[in-house]
């Protein structure tokens, strides 16, 4: 069982790691390129970066532990690699719900109440994503700095729970981080999950009107137009209906385990396994071949080639 999960672990660093790699270059590319980026481009570039720390810092020593190798990190290593975790795992979900906001509003019909914001969004997507990350950098440096604080007060601090990770010890006190987890991860988390259910059903509702409407437009111009944009936002909506699956699945089963005083490496080897998920095949539901990203970068690519072989 170790072995097998080890692998599969292994498999989904390595295949996550190659696609986000990918996925990362071509963005890079554009912005060499062009000098810019487009709004959503920018926040899956963002969703990309978060992807590889969580496939790096979960990814790799999950592995080396299912085949063996465990507790081989000290207790500040381990303090340090559970920060990148969570941090990975904060802005997957709030660059998530800034790309199903963002769409929401961009594909919102002239006569709704976001009409206003369709021309300002683009400006607020940069904003929004580094508010995120100095949120999220800023909250999450308060677990490793209160282990550090508790590991050097043995004596005056109760430890109450002690997680075995496999790579190395998890030490908490239920008293002090079980509020503190609350109020500034839980309840950001909660507000971020009602935005992209809010986003994702207004998307699909204002797809199942476009459907509707486009089946009476017969001009070719209009109706190749409606599709292109449809079918940008059906994009999105797969890429953020897999986040949203895999994440409560990945939650479900994070609540087992905190039902269970004993440890279940059967719940902790499946979460692990779920968790990576999104992560690894995330990169590959945006890397689709019709994809504009890769339709652009390939295209100037092929210009630039060309210019270089042109004769004169």
């Amino acid at each position: 069982m170790d072995v097998a999960t080890g692998i599969i672990i292994l498999s989904e660093t390595l295949l996550g790691a190659l696609g986000n790699c990918s996925l990362l270059y071509h963005y890079l590319f554009l912005y060499c390129t062009e000098g810019r980026v487009r709004a959503t481009d920018f926040i899956l570039m963002h969703l990309t970066v978060s992807n590889s720390l969580a496939i790096l810092s979960k990814g790799l020593p999950q592995t080396l532990a299912a085949l063996g190798l465990t507790h081989f990190i000290s207790d500040l290593e381990c303090c340090l690699l559970r920060y990148v975790q969570r941090l990975a795992k904060c802005m997957s979900i709030g660059t998530t719900c800034v790309l199903s906001v963002f769409q929401a509003i961009m594909v919102s019909p002239m006569d709704s109440c976001c009409k206003d914001l369709k021309v300002k969004a683009p400006q607020y997507v940069t904003v929004s994503v580094s508010f995120c990350w100095i949120l999220y950098v800023s909250v999450n440096i308060i677990f490793p700095v209160y282990i550090l604080y508790i590991s050097g007060n043995w004596s005056m601090i109760n430890i109450t729970n002690k997680r075995d990770l496999g790579y190395c010890y998890s030490y908490d006190n239920e008293n002090v981080s079980g509020p503190v987890y609350l109020i500034l991860l839980v309840l950001p988390e909660l507000l971020f999950s009602v935005l992209i259910v809010w986003a994702n059903g207004s998307m699909i509702l204002f797809l199942y009107r476009h459907k509707q409407r486009v089946q009476h437009i017969h001009r070719n111009h209009v109706s190749s137009r409606s599709s292109a944009e449809s079918r940008a936002t059906q994009r999105i909506l797969v890429l953020v209906s897999t986040f949203v699956y895999f994440y409560i699945l990945a939650s479900l089963f994070r609540i087992f385990m905190a039902l269970f005083d004993d440890e279940n490496w059967w719940l902790i080897n499946t979460e692990n396994i779920i968790s990576l998920c999104f992560p690894t095949v995330s990169p590959f539901l945006v890397m689709r071949r019709d994809s504009p990203v890769f339709r652009a970068s390939f295209a100037m690519m092929k210009n630039k080639k060309s210019r270089y072989h042109t004769p004169k």
